[in-house]
């Protein structure tokens, strides 16, 4: 097995392959002049089962280059299976029609990376369940749920009186694996936005007075559903409000947001690496997923069952 990385997150590459026991591959990935992207694998891989982890994160489209002719040059190298390991799926929310002549941008990178070579995607956490379907390789779908949950329970004493949130509809599903696991209650932000120019209105569905709230969901980007469903469950009477989110966007002004916000605190995965971040806040916590996608990638290179890492 050989673990190689492209720019994208090398501190949780690091963390995969000290997990694993394995050295990272050496390889090279570099810019010219002009800025288009060079890949040289620097050492054999004839042969070898690859796994190459690349987040297409901002700068998303240099990212997805990156993977893209790093697995072609692993297929040009005449490696014998190629695993695409990506922690953040970038263009992920883009899954469907949202209007008249828009496009499925997460189709299209599937057919990109199934088209440069690759053999086997694993992901984290995917935006929707259907994006699975829009691959015809394997593909591996892990959840952060055991993440989250073992961080909870070790920061707090009863789960049973915590109240799990979903900040929307569409995240029902995600916040009742959570509850369920914790033996939590299950609450929902009901966002609607009366008419066009005009703020959402938040409804509360479930009784959150007097409970300590904990959102739950995939990605924070700018951060304002987040903030503005804890302001909406603390005028519910919430005892406090904190967040769980598997990728932390958090572009533009979104930390400064989430620190002048009414959250207690956000605990966001390594599945995006903050370095290039300018701005730092001390209400936002990180937690490893290296053990989590390590494990899976042991598993895959042992043809052993990923899911069963879920039971």
């Amino acid at each position: 097995m050989k673990l190689l990385t492209g720019n994208s997150n090398n501190p949780l590459a690091k963390a995969i392959a000290e997990h694993l026991d394995t050295p990272l591959a050496q390889a090279e990935f570099k810019r010219f002049k002009d800025n288009e992207i060079f890949v040289e694998i620097q050492e054999n891989v004839r042969g070898e089962d690859v796994f190459i982890l690349q987040s297409t994160s901002y700068p998303a489209n240099d990212h997805l280059m990156e993977l893209l002719i790093g697995i072609d040059a692993l297929r040009r190298a005449s490696a014998r299976r190629i695993t695409a390991v990506i922690p953040y799926y970038g263009y992920g929310r883009q899954d469907r029609k949202v209007g008249g002549r828009t496009p499925i941008s997460a189709k299209l990178v599937a057919n990109l990376i199934t088209t440069a070579g690759a053999n086997r995607v694993l992901t984290l956490e995917l935006h929707a369940g259907q994006i699975q379907g829009f691959f015809d390789i394997p593909t591996d779908n892990l959840f952060s749920t055991p993440v989250l949950e073992r961080d909870i329970r070790e920061n707090c004493e009863d789960t049973t009186k915590l109240m799990v949130v979903s900040p929307d509809v569409g995240g029902v599903v995600r916040a009742r694996a959570l509850a369920n696991r914790l033996g939590a209650d299950l609450a929902i932000v009901d966002k609607r936005r009366e008419k066009a120019g005009v703020s959402e209105v938040m409804h509360i569905i479930g009784d959150v007075a007097g409970r300590e709230c904990i959102l739950v969901d995939d990605i924070v980007d700018s951060g304002g559903t987040l903030c503005n469903a804890a302001e909406a469950l603390l005028k519910e009477k919430a005892k406090s409000v904190s967040a769980y989110i598997t990728h932390g966007v958090l572009s533009n002004g979104a930390v400064k947001r989430v620190d002048d916000s009414m959250l207690k605190e956000l605990v966001v995965t390594n599945s995006i690496d903050p370095t290039g971040r300018k701005h730092k806040s001390s209400k936002i916590r990180e937690i490893s997923v290296a053990a989590l996608m390590g494990d899976a990638i042991w598993r895959i290179a042992n043809e052993q069952s990923v899911s069963s890492l879920f039971e």
